[in-house]
């Protein structure tokens, strides 16, 4: 047999195993670095009882990176873990490992270590009585692959619930697949804005989690999060100051915290915990966007103590908050380039500044990146639509994006952009109540907000004013 020859049959079978190279988890080229750097910091700094997946994905990053060698320490750290720390779990779960580290054997040209680790999962197949030589259907793979998904961003966050919705079909009362369903839930739901029983779903998975996960500060912390998106303030904050007597999971409790009690309104502790968890953690672009939130936040604060016209020492405040937001902001971007939801923020400040070219220059940019999810399609645009309208002075443009920012399927943005949309156009048919298009515009606003009789009667005003003047501009969205 010829080497070629024997090199594609060792690849037939790779392709059979269940692992980081089979699993097509959606990773941009410039988001490696990035997902490396939280790799990192949670092997650091997450408390938690299953380590293993978490250095397999490191090991995979690693030969994304071309760094072989390194990756090979990575699945030997999996492997010594396992033996340390999992000795009692499932050997299926060992399957991920050797397949991790039988495709990179076999990408860095040595075949007959990757026939090792090949005849491995093979033996363990053939343990459990599996129909297929290379891999195995259990929870505990749905699991891993679940983790796997769930680390490697967004794109991913479907199938990572579909993976732990799999394994607790088969594991209903497992901490472990509970933990993963909810943060996958959860940051669905963070994307989708979903109805209220959406959120209630996502409590509760939440709060399935801490049953089994007593301990678990990090579930508290983001159950606490949830809470205040709903209006639960209160609750919420009982169980991030529970979060916050744990030692467990120290850094990303304070992450949660600065966050929590910057939405609160208390910025001052938002920066406090901020600025601990950067300590530790400095290259987290995350806790850099946070923090030039912060500073937007008491730029707003001394404008609306001097009713939106600062003076003196006010203004000089003002700007001063304003080039910090603008450094923070900046470096969140450099860690991260499609830290998508920063750049309006950014933009938002240049034009703070008054410098206009540069904000727009900014939104332009995020807009030509192609943004593949509808919540941040429409957050953008929202967000641009503002510019538009306050920073521009640009009626025409600010619709135009307002509109955009609109899915009639689904509402992320939308309510937002609604009620922008609709004081929009009240304004501007205050000055000419025979606008055709701004009533036409109206009307789709009070049918997606299902009131059909205002709907109808803007849209029938519309249609007489077209009628009446001869002209077909009040074109009906």
């Amino acid at each position: 047999m010829s080497k070629n020859s024997e090199k594609d049959q060792l690849k037939d079978r790779l392709e059979q195993l269940r692992c980081h190279f089979t699993w097509k988890l959606l990773i941009e080229d410039v988001e490696i670095d990035d997902l490396e750097n939280r790799v990192f910091k949670e092997i650091e700094f997450l408390d938690t009882k299953f380590n293993v997946p978490i250095h397999n994905l490191l090991a995979y990053v690693k030969h994304l990176k071309g760094q072989n060698k390194e990756a090979l320490q990575s699945l030997n750290q999996a492997e010594d873990l396992f033996q340390t720390e999992h000795a009692g779990q499932s050997e299926v779960r060992r399957l991920v490992t050797w397949g991790n580290y039988a495709w990179l054997y076999y990408h860095t040209g040595r075949l007959e270590e990757a026939q090792i680790y090949l005849d491995k999962v093979e033996s363990t197949c053939k343990k459990f009585a599996s129909p297929s030589c290379y891999s195995v259907e259990s929870p505990d793979m749905d699991c891993e692959e679940g983790w796997a998904l769930l680390k490697c961003g967004r794109m991913n966050y479907e199938r990572a619930k579909a993976c732990f919705e799999k394994a607790l079909e088969v594991e209903p009362e497992n901490p472990e697949f509970n933990t993963g369903y909810a943060i996958a839930v959860s940051r669905l739901d963070g994307f989708s804005k979903a109805s209220e029983m959406g959120e209630a779903f996502c409590l509760h998975t939440l709060k399935r989690a801490i049953e089994l996960n007593p301990e678990d500060a990090y579930i508290k912390a983001l159950l606490a999060l949830k809470l205040q998106d709903i209006g639960q303030e209160a609750e919420g904050e009982k169980y991030i100051e529970e979060a916050l007597r744990s030692t467990s999971s120290q850094t990303y409790v304070f992450r949660f915290a600065g966050k929590f009690y910057r939405r609160k309104g208390s910025v001052d502790k938002a920066l406090r915990f901020l600025k601990m968890a950067l300590r530790a953690t400095p290259s987290s672009a995350f806790l850099y966007h946070q923090v030039g939130l912060c500073y937007k936040a008491q730029m707003i604060q001394i404008k609306r103590a001097n009713n939106w016209k600062p003076k003196g020492r006010d203004k000089e405040n003002i700007h001063r908050l304003v080039q910090m937001a603008i450094c923070e902001f900046e470096k969140a971007l450099k860690l991260k380039p499609t830290y998508y939801e920063v750049y309006p923020n950014l933009a938002e400040m240049y034009a703070e500044l008054g410098h206009h070219k540069e904000a727009e220059d900014i939104f332009q940019k995020v807009l030509s990146m192609g943004i593949f999810h509808d919540h941040l399609h429409q957050y953008i645009h929202f967000r641009y639509g503002q510019f538009q309208e306050f920073h521009r002075k640009s009626e025409v443009d600010a619709v135009i994006h307002y509109l955009k920012a609109i899915n009639k399927e689904k509402l992320f943005t939308s309510n937002k952009s609604l009620s922008a949309l609709e004081k929009l156009v009240l304004r501007k048919l205050r000055r000419n109540e025979a606008d055709i298009e701004s009533l036409s515009i109206l009307g789709f606003v009070y049918k997606l907000k299902g009131e059909m009789g205002e709907a109808l009667e803007c849209y029938e005003r519309a249609l007489r004013l077209a009628a009446g003047s001869g002209n077909s501009e009040g074109r009906v969205p």
